[in-house]
């Protein structure tokens, strides 16, 4: 398999931070969405930015901006759909998402997205954190997507479904797990003090 394309998902609304665009909030020298991007664009072969809105607001990143086709906020799922759609036109097969509030997710997650999926032999995988109590516990906004299922997920999608794992499941969905060490890989910026908490974390994060 040739390397995905991936698209990080900014398409939500933010609301636990006022609002806005939350990609765009300072984190160290840059942004919570100049971080994403640096780890992102080594691991696949060209990036695009879900969001919705005008997308002028995002000509600095130089990547193209794919808004949802389905109305009405529909949730990380239709950032994935708008991903696949934007795959399909590129030739691509897959799609990988990260999530434009998560900044230091790990720096193989593609390779080892595409060794779940390929172990198990399915076209979708699913990043986990593995919790020493509660096992993998899942992060569905950091997948593999095959290209194949966009008409799949359109059709769930317009038939109301929002849940990711209640579409990934049907699917037999790989999991990929990374230990919370010395943090947790997918710790994401919803509150002022996740923020705090990341500019800690960047002092320590490999």
């Amino acid at each position: 398999m040739t390397r995905p394309l991936g698209v990080i998902l900014a398409g939500g609304l933010a609301t636990r931070m006022g609002g806005g665009d939350k990609g765009r909030l300072p984190l160290g020298d840059g942004t919570l969405l100049t971080h994403v991007t640096a780890r992102l664009a080594p691991q696949v072969d060209a990036m695009a930015l879900n969001a919705n809105g005008d997308p002028a607001r995002f000509a600095d990143t130089g990547l193209p901006v794919l808004a949802d086709s389905i109305d009405g906020y529909a949730g990380p799922l239709a950032g994935v759909l708008a991903g696949l759609d934007w795959a399909a036109e590129q030739g691509a097969t897959h799609v990988v998402s990260a999530a434009a509030d998560t900044p230091f997710f790990p720096r193989d997650l593609v390779e080892r997205l595409l060794i779940a999926a390929q172990r198990d032999g399915t076209g979708i995988a699913l990043a986990a954190t593995l919790d020493p109590q509660r096992g993998a516990m899942r992060q569905p906004t950091f997948g593999l997507w095959p290209v194949a299922l966009r008409d799949d997920l359109r059709a769930a999608l317009e038939s109301g479904l929002r849940k990711v794992v209640l579409w990934t499941d049907t699917h037999n969905a790989a999991t990929a797990s990374f230990l919370p060490a010395p943090h947790d890989p997918f710790f994401n910026v919803n509150t002022p003090d996740d923020l705090a908490q990341a500019e800690q974390l960047l002092e320590t994060a490999p």
